[in-house]
């Protein structure tokens, strides 16, 4: 069974993969990238390398989400699968369903904080970042150079308020995490995440474990790791240079990194979820 580790793109799941990965598979807490192997996502080429032909045609994707995750759940056992696929149903086809899921734990982050991070990350432009996540879509799939091996397979994203909303309307075994809340007081949501697990499986927990994820997945210290060459999830623009992951944190303060219009349309855009969130 499958417990998601969802967010739209930029929102903490990496930093929420680190925490978790450090308190399900060290016996110390100390956190290492390794760990985020153990914790992959989903959808990704080995699952589907046999299903499908085309990486970007999410008609053909979408016939196998639930063949691919009832493959991997063969042997029974719990699985954390990272990913920013929207639980969307196209057509007759659901992204998951309750045979397959265990559980969820979503991660939201303010959009008017997100227009910045999804900047820098997709190197764009502060209004075309703002396009993008105020407008309904998905990611490319890709083949690799070798033109038959997939490098990435096409996912629905949805605009913000479209993929929160997929993820936690009617769901019962929901862990909603916000960004600012990790930010703020961390401890406080790593001992939420336990409760939270530990419905599900026992969690191998104590007061000096939990003290060294902490520390060990500050974002101060991820960064200074990305920086020494440790993360090796990173995108590169088109002229091959590398853009920093790891990149403001809670620098990222809208009110000074962004023009009162952007946030305006954004709060004018999202204002029913935003105000739910307590973000207004």
């Amino acid at each position: 069974m499958i417990v998601w580790l969802a967010s739209y793109p930029k929102s903490g799941n990496t930093w929420l993969r680190s925490m978790i990965g450090s308190l399900l598979f060290t016996e110390d807490g100390i956190f290492d990238f390794k760990y985020l192997k153990k914790i992959r996502q989903f959808p990704s080429h080995d699952h589907f390398k046999d299903l499908i032909k085309n990486p970007d045609d999410i008609h053909e994707i979408k016939k196998s989400w639930i063949i691919a995750q009832d493959k991997i759940n063969l042997d029974r056992k719990i699985k954390f699968f990272k990913t920013h696929q929207g639980h969307y149903t196209v057509g007759q086809y659901p992204f998951t369903n309750r045979e397959n899921t265990l559980a969820t734990i979503y991660v939201v982050r303010d959009p008017r904080n997100l227009v910045t991070s999804i900047s820098n990350h997709y190197n764009l432009t502060i209004e075309k970042s703002l396009e993008f996540i105020s407008t309904t879509k998905s990611l490319k799939g890709h083949f690799e150079n070798d033109g038959k091996t997939f490098k990435s397979i096409r996912t629905i994203l949805g605009n913000w308020s479209e993929h929160y909303k997929s993820w936690t309307i009617k769901n019962n075994k929901l862990l909603l995490i916000k960004y600012e809340d990790l930010i703020s007081n961390a401890p406080a949501e790593l001992e939420r995440i336990i409760i939270f697990l530990k419905n599900f499986m026992e969690v191998n927990t104590n007061y000096i474990k939990n003290k060294n994820i902490i520390e060990s997945t500050s974002f101060e210290n991820l960064k200074k790791m990305e920086v020494e060459g440790q993360f090796k999830e990173n995108v590169y623009t088109k002229s091959k240079n590398k853009i920093n992951f790891f990149h403001l944190g809670k620098e990222n303060q809208w009110e000074k990194k962004i023009e009162k219009k952007i946030s305006n349309e954004v709060e004018k855009k999202f204002f029913k979820e935003m105000s739910e969130l307590n973000y207004l």
